[in-house]
């Protein structure tokens, strides 16, 4: 997977792709990461990149001509996607990293100011996609966040593929309790099946406290769950269970 991210601040991109697992997948060659600056395709002299709105209103608007030259730059591979940071966008959910690890390259454009001349959104066929119903300085940070996301789908990349279908929102549902040594700290236990060295047992108790903890926190989700094509197994958990879940 390549990440191309089309940012006036590429040092936030660059910066925090050190640590971590972005870092590993990095130097595992299991993506790249490019931050490309708008700037550098400006025309004007002084490599002005805004100015203000047609009509009057606050702020700075992005100019099209620097940005979509930036993105001109750019060399697309047939399975390739491009979306912009946008509070107008699409809620970005883990449906959405799912289907988006499967792309060859994803570009994302970042905005920042006052946000961008409509132009931009038309003339690129950008999918506009937002994290959060609430307003961010620049797009950096979101995407980030849909960089991190995606990379930990990448085959290869967390190593144990359990280690993120488990995860909340993988399937719909959120994340069981986990616990770790000691076995007992402030009068507090951890159960006695994930001692018991069951793994059918475990992996039960496991999907049935998925649908609690869902149920408790998130009943939204939780019924859009069970009225989803859910698996055999889930519907015997389900009904085993259905005191409660109740």
């Amino acid at each position: 997977m390549k990440f191309e991210i089309l940012s006036l601040f590429p040092e936030i991109i660059l910066n925090s792709i050190k640590f971590s697992i972005i870092k590993r997948a990095l130097e595992e060659n299991y993506i790249e990461i490019e931050a490309i600056n708008p700037r550098n395709f400006s025309k004007d002299r002084h490599k002005k990149v805004d100015d203000t709105p047609y009509g009057g209103g606050a702020g700075m608007l992005l100019a099209c001509q620097p940005y979509l030259d930036a993105l001109k730059s750019i060399k697309k591979i047939e399975n390739s996607e491009t979306i912009i940071m946008s509070p107008q966008g699409k809620i970005f959910d883990q449906q959405m990293a799912k289907e988006l690890s499967k792309k060859d390259q994803l570009i994302i454009i970042c905005g920042h100011y006052e946000g961008f001349d409509e132009r931009i959104k038309e003339i690129s066929k950008a999918t506009e996609i937002s994290i959060g119903d609430f307003v961010m300085t620049g797009g950096e940070y979101p995407a980030l966040c849909i960089i991190d996301s995606i990379t930990r789908l990448i085959p290869g990349v967390l190593g144990d593929v359990e280690s993120f279908e488990y995860d909340s929102h993988y399937d719909g549902l959120l994340e069981h309790p986990h616990y770790t040594k000691p076995r007992e700290y402030e009068d507090l236990c951890v159960p006695d099946i994930l001692l018991s060295g069951n793994h059918e047992k475990i992996k039960e108790y496991r999907r049935l406290q998925q649908f609690i903890v869902t149920k408790r926190k998130r009943p939204d989700l939780y019924e859009k769950f069970v009225k989803s094509e859910i698996s055999d197994y889930d519907k015997i958990i389900i009904e085993k269970y259905r005191q409660l879940l109740e």
